[in-house]
């Protein structure tokens, strides 16, 4: 089963072709730019609380919203509801070991459901986590069971615009010192996040995991992988890594997940389904987490998953060893990277996986982080496009004791592609609008917020413009673009 191939075409230009045809299709609309204005002041200018009668082009994130193949909808309807011992869940299982190479799972609801489980079964008040970068709800998850976290990525990672094609890779020395600091002893166990979801989904080489699995392995500590987005990092080291670009790529997830003692994932990223498990070869670990699993998701043989969807994950799951499948997201975002790079404006270098990701602390550099740049430029683009992105910065942060912002490392618009969701001409829509609002971002202001949660206020926090910059921008894109949406 294809998706994208790679055709030279007549022109010389590079176009992400698609091996797929649509056959189910979904009305949009596109609102006229007042009511997109209206729309964000409902939602505090927080894109997450759009509703999608408001927006042309939902890329938010990948999350649960990939498009579902004619096999996995066809799969859904073998499903066995009972509650425990389906058979829905041994054909995951099956899945699970054959294309990650692990003998026991246990599912969860999603991603950050497994998180929760690892976290309270391996982390004790005063845990030092070393990680290659932090995501969200792992942070969370680690601060909330007495943990702390450390980020160990190579001093040149965060330069968003380099030749890096592995951003993604764990400091050796970094976690060295790191171990050597804090004791063996206080380590609950080493973190690598395939595709670094909040630096632009950067990747991880194959050599770098077995470096850090050495590393394990001396100190006997655990090694766990965040698989959520596995299969593009493994799409990027065939692509990237020059020992394994003769290997398939269900070869190199199976190596990839060798390395690990546990390997979690979201269901929602890795197999276009909903839900998530944890899988490992080592039974002791498998015992010490499955209490857990009846506690917070359901039984063992469905965890809170619903069977049609555990159906849909089976076949999801092998259709992430197909290159043409797993390539067709990075390709698309390829596209729109290099063109944008080629027009100047300022976006994450070498493309990454998940999403094309704009930088915004280049983009509004007249923006102070304390306003919130990423939050500005993800709701002026929304503003005058109706594409909803994910603002990936200081916002997505947190706040330290006394109360003040712990400012993000990098500033980001993450524009998240969906595996096989949209089309060429919405993606150079895209390019269109961030190009003519690249030229307008002198008008672009910041946030402040009016409404804080005391975590993950990202999702449900509400701001409010700290001038009256969207309506100059509003009065902009009428001047330069008339009657038109």
């Amino acid at each position: 089963m294809s998706s994208v191939q790679n055709v030279r075409f007549f022109s010389g230009e590079n176009i992400p072709l698609e091996m797929h045809k649509v056959r189910v299709v979904q009305k949009l609309s596109l609102p006229p730019i007042e009511r997109r204005l209206s729309a964000i002041r409902e939602a505090g200018f927080n894109t997450f609380l759009l509703n999608t009668r408001d927006i042309y082009l939902d890329m938010l994130t990948d999350s649960g919203t990939n498009a579902m193949s004619d096999a996995q909808q066809g799969a859904m309807m073998q499903a066995d509801d009972a509650y425990a011992g389906s058979q829905s869940f041994e054909r995951m299982h099956a899945a699970v070991n054959e294309v990650f190479g692990k003998e026991y799972l246990l599912p969860a609801h999603q991603g950050r459901a497994a998180e929760n489980i690892i976290a309270k079964s391996f982390i004790k008040p005063g845990n030092t986590i070393p990680m290659n970068y932090h995501f969200t709800t792992t942070l969370a998850h680690i601060d909330l069971n007495g943990g702390k976290i450390a980020e160990l990525l190579y001093d040149d990672a965060l330069r968003l615009h380099s030749d890096n094609p592995f951003k993604g890779n764990m400091d050796i020395a970094k976690l060295r010192a790191t171990i050597a600091k804090e004791g063996a002893g206080n380590i609950g166990f080493i973190r690598m996040e395939a595709s670094t979801n909040l630096i632009g989904g950067q990747p991880f080489s194959l050599a770098n995991l077995k470096e850090v699995r050495k590393v394990a392995d001396e100190y006997k500590l655990m090694l766990v992988l965040d698989a959520s987005l596995i299969g593009e990092n493994a799409f990027f080291i065939k692509q990237r890594e020059a020992a394994y670009q003769k290997n398939s790529i269900g070869d190199i997830l199976r190596e990839m997940c060798a390395q690990a003692d546990i390997v979690y994932f979201s269901a929602r990223k890795v197999s276009s389904s909903r839900g998530g498990g944890i899988c490992t070869n080592r039974k002791d670990l498998f015992d010490h987490m499955k209490v857990l699993v009846p506690v917070y998701e359901g039984f063992l043989t469905y965890g809170g998953i619903s069977v049609r969807e555990i159906e849909s994950i089976a076949v999801g799951l092998r259709e992430t060893l197909d290159e043409n499948v797993i390539g067709q997201s990075p390709s698309f975002i390829d596209y729109l990277a290099r063109q944008l790079d080629k027009a100047g404006v300022p976006v994450v270098m070498p493309p990454g996986g998940l999403g094309c990701h704009i930088n915004a602390g280049e983009f509004l550099s007249h923006v102070p982080q304390e306003i919130y740049p990423a939050g500005a430029l993800t709701a002026a683009f929304y503003i005058i496009s109706g594409v909803r992105g994910m603002e990936r910065g200081t916002m997505s942060s947190v706040r330290d004791e006394n109360g003040n912002d712990v400012f993000a490392d990098v500033e980001l618009l993450r524009l998240a592609f969906p595996r096989r969701v949209f089309t060429l001409s919405q993606t150079k829509y895209v390019e269109d609008r961030l190009k003519w609002l690249y030229t307008k971002r002198d008008l672009i202001g910041g946030l402040r917020f009016v409404e804080e949660p005391p975590m993950l206020r990202f999702f449900m926090g509400r701001c409010e413009a700290t001038s009256d910059w969207p309506e100059k921008l509003v009065q902009a894109f009428r001047a330069d673009f008339g009657d038109s949406l």
